[in-house]
């Protein structure tokens, strides 16, 4: 049963998220995540720095004495219009703090202004960046959640066509894997999903994608073929009507013979982890992601020039 807690927090974000639609100006959605995520602080104890790769503004979050950690390369959502770094700082935070790894989340391009590939290459130029700073791929996990999930996938699938080290362990959080929206949970549960209506899902991949991109697997990451992939850990709410690209992008994996874990969390809706903090659903989610990637890389000791933050 959903904690009175979460029952709180998703009327009050529910009634907040009807207002988000896609005939909306971006700038006003852009400013009104802005604020709202800077509400609340990051995790205790964990250091956040600025910097530059490959020209790309990034942040680093650095829990203590974590300095020299392995590194989670976590690529932001927003529906691809909108999100920064600044906008995660609580989410990623926690999730660097309860794996007692660093973070890295760049500020990738947004559309409509910078549609697709824009973000992907952004992405791409990131990661490639800090493995030539001397960064080793085995101590660095991928992940992301929504726009970011399909953003973390489609940087995977891309580094994997063109023959490049994959990350150690990936992690997704709600992804948005199928901008066709055929996925049947955008029916069987547009009745309970408290944030989203599958009739914006359309108009909301337009502003990145055009119609001729859709089932491109870089796209829609349930079109690819997932041989290959490193351990993935994938959370969904049984609430959204994204909860099939997580089924299916699960199912693929298991095809192709890869280690996947899928929580379908009951009662939840749409990366309600974000409020860690303020429910207890959120809470045992992270510290879920952090049993995942502990053991992947409680053997990983690296010397970067990356690594050091003054």
């Amino acid at each position: 049963m959903a904690s009175f807690r979460s029952r709180i927090v998703r009327y009050f974000s529910g009634h907040y998220m009807r207002r988000v639609t896609p005939d909306r100006d971006v700038h006003e959605l852009r400013a009104g995540l802005e604020y709202r995520g800077g509400l609340l602080p990051p995790a205790k104890n964990v250091k956040i720095q600025s910097v530059t790769i490959n020209d790309i503004h990034c942040e680093w979050h650095v829990p203590a004495g974590c300095e020299d950690a392995p590194v989670i390369y976590y690529l932001h959502g927003g529906v691809y219009i909108m999100g920064s770094p600044a906008t995660h700082r609580r989410l990623v935070s926690y999730i660097a703090r309860e794996a007692g790894m660093r973070a890295l989340v760049p500020d990738y391009r947004l559309a409509p202004e910078n549609r697709f590939p824009a973000a992907l290459e952004d992405s791409l130029g990131v990661y490639r960046q800090l493995l030539r700073d001397g960064l080793n791929a085995s101590a660095m996990a991928i992940g992301g959640d929504s726009a970011g999930g399909n953003l973390a996938m489609a940087t995977m699938l891309a580094l994997r066509e063109a023959g490049d080290e994959l990350p150690a362990a990936c992690i997704l959080i709600s992804p948005w894997l199928d901008m066709t929206n055929e996925g049947e949970s955008r029916r069987s549960r547009a009745s309970v999903d408290p944030w989203f209506n599958p009739a914006h899902v359309p108009a909301s991949a337009a502003k990145m994608f055009s119609e001729f991109e859709l089932r491109n697997p870089l796209v829609s990451p349930v079109f690819a073929e997932a041989s290959g992939l490193p351990p993935t850990l994938i959370q969904v709410g049984d609430h959204e009507i994204l909860l099939s690209d997580s089924t299916r992008m699960a199912e693929n994996i298991r095809l192709a013979g890869g280690e996947v874990q899928l929580q379908v969390w009951p009662a939840m809706w749409h990366v309600f982890q974000f409020f860690i903090g303020q429910m207890p659903e959120s809470r045992r989610a992270i510290a879920d992601i952090g049993r995942f990637l502990r053991p992947i890389f409680s053997q990983c000791r690296i010397e970067t020039r990356v690594s050091k933050v003054a």
